[in-house]
């Protein structure tokens, strides 16, 4: 058990980037954040889509695949390395489905080695990204402080959204007050 109380572990929460934010790994990017405790953070960046073909990597799961069924970069470390994350749909079950971790909520990691037709039945829209984002212990607390990001609750379909472009709008659209507003800030500031 961590030492962290559970209300202040932000996993299965979204980062959404502020426009303050301008390191091109994370502009506009929207971070599902997987896993946050005093070791540090992860999460992968739901909205970064490649030219890559999922059945150009991992056939066996294309079928599966959401659209666009296509390989997004889930972030800048471990780029050669590949993970899926899949919604169950319905009330959770006792257990749950093999080949599948629960992260938050309806949604969880998919064991890319297990046979894909072991799942077929169980999950929902399958999204497989090329790497992910890292944070050391404290480093995304520090970032929160400098306003890099927003903290905003993860909806299911926002790991499967079939227009990953428009994401980082459409998250911030739905959120109340000042943040709903965000939703409009041009791309290019120097532009209005």
């Amino acid at each position: 058990m961590s030492s962290m109380t559970e209300v202040s572990s932000l996993t299965g929460r979204l980062l959404v980037a502020t426009p303050a934010l301008t390191d091109p790994n994370f502009e506009r990017a929207v971070v599902l954040l997987l896993d946050h405790d005093e070791e540090g953070s992860l999460g992968v960046v739901l909205n970064r889509p490649t030219a890559v073909d999922v059945s150009a990597v991992l056939a066996p799961w294309a079928d599966l695949a959401g659209d666009p069924s296509v390989v997004f970069q889930g972030g800048p470390v471990a780029l050669d390395s590949a993970l899926a994350l899949a919604v169950v749909p319905g009330e959770p079950a006792a257990e749950d489905p093999l080949g599948w971790r629960r992260v938050h909520g309806a949604i969880g990691l998919v064991d890319l080695e297990a046979p894909p037709e072991l799942l077929a039945a169980e999950l929902g829209s399958l999204r497989v990204f090329a790497g992910y984002a890292g944070w050391s212990p404290g480093q995304l607390e520090d970032e929160l402080i400098e306003g890099a990001w927003y903290v905003v609750e993860c909806e299911p379909g926002d790991v499967s959204c079939p227009d990953p472009d428009q994401l980082w709008r459409s998250v911030l659209r739905r959120q109340r007050g000042e943040l709903a507003m965000m939703a409009t800030y041009p791309d290019d500031p120097t532009m209005n």
